[in-house]
């Protein structure tokens, strides 16, 4: 009886342990692919369950995906393209979403051309077919790209091609060019068997685009009511991108419990790609990881400017928050 007693107590008190974890849905901005892999590893690890959280991790159609429902407060946290978020609370005045870590310090927008069909540099864009989803994030900053290069926007073919339709498209030479992500494009034509020395890479930050890229997104109202599950979430993701850094293998075999189909060779690639591009670079290693530099951010608000109207003055405390950033030492990468 005394067994029985203590083993109904036993599960009645992991009952009440379970049910105390806050509930956080996080909305991803595309596949379960190479870069998310730190977010399920982090489940995985119970990096996330250490802090008090229940996280489920769901897939996202584009850099855009995520804000809507994360503003709505379908999705306490989200990841998404912080120019995208820029634009969204111009539109949207008072919505209650704001960016609250950097992920990718150096932005992985890219033009994602073929060197046979004439692509070598930002000009050779004109006279030729660009094929470009409208969702995507590269897309959105592509007149920053356009303007800093020179281009003339008149002068370049726009097709507007769905994200399963956009790689096909260039492996079958149906567009000279695609804007995307550069991990992504990429290795997704590669896949296609286009040869590597025929893609050409043109990576938006190296052509004067000086922004930042994806970020972890949070609804306001859930962060005000809940301020230590957003520390909380924000300290395992640090967490998870570093234990993903030190054991990529670990990291890919977390993603493919969600994506089966996946290629384990190609997603390690992918990963690699976005921390050496994108995570990692010399300024994370030097302040930490998550934060943004106030006159890089002011900068990019001007380029902003130069290619979008705003309806008012953008606020870059609205639009970034750092308030809830664990202390820089739980966010040093290496």
């Amino acid at each position: 009886m005394f067994r029985s007693l203590f083993a109904a107590a036993t599960l009645v008190a992991a009952g009440s342990a379970a049910s105390a974890q806050t509930e956080m849905p996080f909305a991803l901005d595309w596949k379960f692919e190479g870069p998310a892999a730190p977010y399920t590893l982090a489940i995985d690890e119970g990096f996330f369950a250490d802090q008090g959280l229940d996280v489920t991790i769901s897939e996202g159609n584009g850099s855009l995906d995520a804000i809507p429902k994360v503003a709505t407060g379908a999705y306490p946290v989200g990841f998404a393209d912080i120019n995208s978020v820029i634009r969204f609370l111009d539109q949207n005045p008072g919505a209650p979403v704001t960016a609250v870590m950097m992920i990718y310090d150096k932005p992985p927008f890219a033009v994602v051309g073929r060197s046979s069909l004439g692509i070598a540099e930002p000009a050779d864009l004109e006279g030729k077919v660009l094929g470009a989803p409208p969702p995507d994030g590269a897309w959105a900053q592509f007149p920053i790209f356009a303007a800093e290069n020179g281009l003339d926007m008149d002068a370049i073919t726009i097709e507007p091609v769905g994200f399963p339709t956009r790689e096909p498209m260039l492996a079958e030479g149906q567009v000279a060019a695609v804007t995307g992500f550069s991990f992504t494009s990429t290795l997704n034509t590669e896949r296609l068997g286009v040869d590597a020395e025929d893609i050409v890479v043109l990576l938006m930050a190296d052509y004067g685009v000086d922004l930042y890229g994806n970020a972890i997104i949070v609804n306001t109202d859930f962060a005000e009511a809940n301020p230590e599950a957003v520390t909380g979430f924000l300290t395992a993701v640090a967490q998870g991108w570093q234990a993903a850094i030190d054991d990529p293998d670990a990291a890919i075999s977390s993603l493919l419990e969600r994506n089966p189909a996946a290629d384990a060779e190609l997603e390690t690639r992918r990963l690699g790609l976005s921390v050496e591009d994108n995570v990692l670079t010399d300024w994370v290693t030097e302040n930490g990881f998550g934060d943004v530099d106030d006159e890089r951010f002011a900068s990019a608000l001007e380029q902003t400017k130069s290619v979008y109207e705003f309806q008012s003055e953008p606020d870059a405390s609205v639009i970034f928050d750092d308030s809830y950033l664990p202390a820089a030492d739980a966010r040093m990468l290496q």
